[in-house]
């Protein structure tokens, strides 16, 4: 009776025997690297239905392809090689490579997975536990640590810039202190926690009517229990801090404008956070020029959370024009700013000027000329007054020529418009 019991206990409600999760293989201590003559304990847990446990569990162990003798949950090994074990009717366990090692100096790393915001912790042995002395680490071939003596070397929380080869050297007093020593190269992967996450839109059928944001990343699956957080954003500022939510409503105020929005997700600790792309939402307002909006819309997708978003809710705002009088008998050619200043409505960028601003540039042409021969003749000036200092002789010379012409200026009173310029040549 209690045989067909614990049967019932294998066969579920749907008819199909249940799958059992392959077993977990451990190593202690937990280092990849040995000395030659050193020994480890491997051992392998798994889950195991009541069936199974009313009798002795037999576990299988191999050694590469081949079947080791014992069927113990633990077992001793020195052999360099790659062990996995086995429990009856489950998968094969995860692999482990033990390397076993005759050199002075080894450099020991975990055996487990090491995942984004973990401990990454490294330990540089000298042959049967002797102090090593003037201690450096190495991360593909440039120092990252010095220590006087044996310690070890930890990442506190690893990130994937932490995968590469590590190496580490120094000496060791065997009697006397020898010439430093270099450990083999051990390869360390940090994995990945979760995906980078993205964000998108839920269907209106999904969403209920309302523009509703999902914040989507993916576990890794040894890590499927982390319990993680999201918080979003609207260009650089926070919408929602970081809770246990992945979708957030879009107030129906926002709906009607194109906005950019992105999403963070991070665990409990903050240790891993990660930001997702910006996503540009296609707006339910009026009609926007082609010309303007088609363009930065396409790009917004591609953009990252480090680059200012584009926005297009927004008129431009015309800018404010002083206005400008003529003055009569100005040697400036009439152009002078109000007293008070007074803004008056600029037309914008790309409208045509009125008829008046029109006349005013015919009208202001002239003066204008004029300003720029008056400065050409000071110019002209200015120059011999520095010739002068100079060389006065130079000048007296120059002076005296007679095919040199000067220029002389009057201006009427009478016509403030109209300035004539004489020509003479002193003799």
């Amino acid at each position: 009776m209690w045989m067909l019991a614990a049967l019932l206990l294998l066969v579920p409600r749907s008819g199909k025997a249940a799958t059992l999760e392959k077993p977990v293989l451990t190593l202690h201590p937990p280092w990849t690297t040995i000395f030659k003559g050193e020994r480890v304990t491997l051992r392998c847990d798994g889950y195991h239905p009541l069936l199974l446990e009313l009798r002795p569990i037999s576990t299988l162990w191999y050694l590469g392809h081949v079947l080791l003798p014992s069927h113990k949950k633990s077992i001793e090994v020195q052999a360099p090689g790659v062990y996995r074990c086995q429990t009856r009717g489950a998968p094969v366990s995860d692999p482990i490579h033990l390397s076993v090692s005759n050199d002075w100096l080894i450099l020991q790393v975990p055996y487990a997975a090491v995942f984004e915001g973990e401990p990454l912790v490294m330990r540089c042995r000298g042959w049967y536990d002797k102090v090593v002395y003037k201690l450096h680490y190495y991360h593909d071939g440039q120092a990252v640590r010095y220590f006087h003596s044996s310690t070890n070397y930890t990442v506190l929380q690893a990130r994937a810039s932490d995968s590469g080869h590590y190496q580490c050297s120094g000496t060791m007093r065997i009697p006397v202190e020898s010439a430093p020593m270099f450990s083999s190269k051990v390869a360390v992967t940090v994995q990945e926690l979760f995906q980078t996450p993205v964000l998108r839109t839920l269907s209106p059928q999904e969403a209920r009517g309302h523009m509703v944001l999902r914040c989507e990343t993916r576990l890794h699956p040894q890590k499927r229990d982390t319990p993680l957080q999201f918080a979003f954003y609207k260009y650089s500022r926070p919408v929602r801090r970081f809770d246990w939510g992945a979708e957030y409503t879009v107030p129906e105020s926002e709906v009607e404008e194109l906005e950019s929005y992105w999403c963070e997700a991070a665990t409990t600790s903050r240790s891993v956070r990660k930001r997702s792309p910006w996503l540009q939402l296609p707006g339910r307002g009026p009609v926007l020029d082609l010309a303007s909006t088609t363009a930065p819309v396409a790009q917004a997708a591609a953009l990252g959370p480090g680059d200012k978003p584009l926005s297009f809710r927004k008129t431009p705002v015309s800018r404010s024009v002083q206005s400008v009088t003529s003055v009569p008998n100005s040697t400036f050619a009439g152009l002078q700013f109000p007293a008070s200043r007074v803004a008056t409505a600029g037309p914008h960028a790309c409208a045509p000027l009125p008829a008046s601003a029109e006349q005013s540039h015919e009208a202001l042409q002239p003066k204008v000329d004029l300003l720029l021969r008056e400065m050409q003749l000071l110019k002209g000036l200015l120059s011999r007054v520095v010739l002068g200092l100079k060389d006065p002789q130079a000048l007296h010379e120059l002076t005296e020529t007679p095919e040199t012409p000067t220029s002389h200026v009057t201006v009427n009173p009478a016509t403030p418009e109209t300035t004539v310029v004489e020509g003479r040549v002193d003799s």
